[in-house]
């Protein structure tokens, strides 16, 4: 088998977003993202790109359709270049992210976080594991974050879910609290 030329091999521009980010608006969303890293790849010299996407789907997880066929790509030998618009698009677990970043080495693929500054090809970056590490604790951070909220408001005696429960219905007076629908608790 020949050996694929390297101007003939693919640029893949890879874009996640989770539900999570959705949240954060215009700015991670995955239009922008592929603007973003169409973008850099033109001003940049790259060609024969082509997206693997990944739209709903988390950091922390690695079990991603997007992710798994740029790898397919990568092990096939067909991938000179993977950019991302920040490393936190990739994932946000550290050990699997330098499984990936391992893979791309053992299969000479160029890896570049566009708005981290981080390319493959200026050598080895030291604060790529920073980021790393902060990407996957951010997912910790807000996490706990968000478990500190909902104790408090059990504490409080205050509904927790995004749905209020059969036999209850909303209160029109008080944000966030119960009261007993008669009508539906006579059958509960």
């Amino acid at each position: 088998m020949k050996k694929q030329a390297e101007k003939d091999k693919i640029t893949a521009l890879y874009e996640r977003l989770s539900h999570d980010d959705e949240r954060a608006g215009e700015s991670v969303s995955i239009e922008n993202q592929k603007r973003i890293l169409e973008d850099y790849a033109r001003k940049n010299g790259f060609s024969n790109i082509r997206h693997f996407t990944d739209d709903g789907i988390r950091g922390t997880t690695f079990k991603r359709p997007g992710l798994d066929a740029m790898l397919d790509e990568i092990r096939a030998g067909n991938v000179a270049t993977v950019i991302i618009k920040d490393q936190s698009r990739i994932g946000r677990d550290v050990v699997e992210v330098g499984l990936l970043k391992r893979t791309f080495d053992e299969y000479h693929v160029r890896f570049i976080a566009a708005n981290d500054n981080l390319d493959t090809a200026n050598g080895f970056d030291i604060m790529s594991i920073f980021r790393d590490v902060i990407n996957e604790w951010y997912v910790a951070d807000t996490s706990r974050k968000i478990k500190a909220v909902f104790k408090s408001r059990m504490e409080k005696g205050l509904r927790c879910s995004g749905s209020v429960c059969y036999g209850y219905r909303a209160s029109k007076e008080e944000k966030g609290e119960w009261i007993i629908d008669e009508e539906a608790a006579a059958v509960v």
